[in-house]
């Protein structure tokens, strides 16, 4: 895929001061050589610990809005060259979420699950949805099942504010004109995006590395079936919903080969 469909209209990046020492990522092998060992089901389905892989890289503080976060190497490193551009244009971009893996997405999804986190708008599944398949559909509106999560992959990132009147008018709303005339510069799309027929809602702070997950989202269109989608709480309403073909592959499709 090239990226060039945000571009028109756009010179190339500015030529911007070298990270502070440390923030630098080691030079990457290039894409192609290195995604042998990632191609497969676990991977693609967050069972792993990034902190214990060593193609992850916890992201520096000063970029984050909370400690203990991890990307993929390559993908961070493409991230701070959008972060500078971005600065010297005075916009200043924030990673608000990174890699989720199936145990922390299922921590997520089963608070929502039980009631115990509320959905926006102040809803208790709980008590407003005892339908198993209708509760799912409405925690996927922004939230995947575990396994499923294209934050299992290191290269997807959720920006400075996850809330959608933030992004519809004044601030969020230069932040994403911004993203959508460069980011596409640094590999990075918004695999959510509006005009969809089927998949998540809209959002505007989500976005993702292609360079990797395009084969990511290629394995996962090739070996993953809804069945597999389990091991939390309604699970088994994937297949119905047909998870795979409706969320995993549900996406912009400026974000697909």
């Amino acid at each position: 895929m090239v990226w060039l469909a945000c571009q028109e209209g756009h010179s190339t990046p500015p030529v911007v001061a070298p990270l502070i020492a440390d923030t630098v990522v080691a030079d990457t092998v290039p894409v192609k050589d290195t995604l042998d060992d990632i191609l497969n089901l676990d991977y693609v389905m967050g069972r792993f610990d990034p902190a214990k892989r060593s193609d992850f890289i916890m992201i520096d503080s000063q970029y984050a809005d909370k400690a203990g976060m991890y990307m993929r190497k390559d993908a961070y490193q493409a991230f701070l060259a959008m972060y500078r551009h971005a600065l010297n244009d005075g916009i200043k971009l924030q990673i608000t979420s990174a890699t989720r893996n199936f145990y922390a997405q299922k921590t997520i999804w089963e608070a929502k699950w039980t009631g115990a986190r509320l959905l926006e708008g102040g809803e208790n599944l709980s008590q407003t949805t005892p339908d198993p398949k209708e509760r799912a559909i409405k925690i996927l509106r922004y939230s995947s099942m575990p396994g499923s999560s294209r934050h299992h992959w290191g290269t997807d990132v959720d920006l400075d504010n996850l809330e959608n009147h933030w992004w519809a008018e004044g601030e969020g709303l230069h932040v994403f004109h911004w993203l959508q005339h460069n980011a596409s510069l640094y590999g990075f799309c918004q695999p959510y995006s509006e005009g969809r027929p089927y998949g998540y809602f809209e959002e505007r702070w989500h976005w993702s590395y292609m360079p990797v997950s395009e084969k990511l989202t290629e394995y996962a269109k090739e070996r993953m079936k809804n069945e597999m989608i389990d091991g939390f709480l309604g699970s088994e309403t994937a297949p119905e919903i047909d998870i795979v073909n409706k969320y995993v592959l549900g996406i912009n499709e400026d974000c697909l080969k």
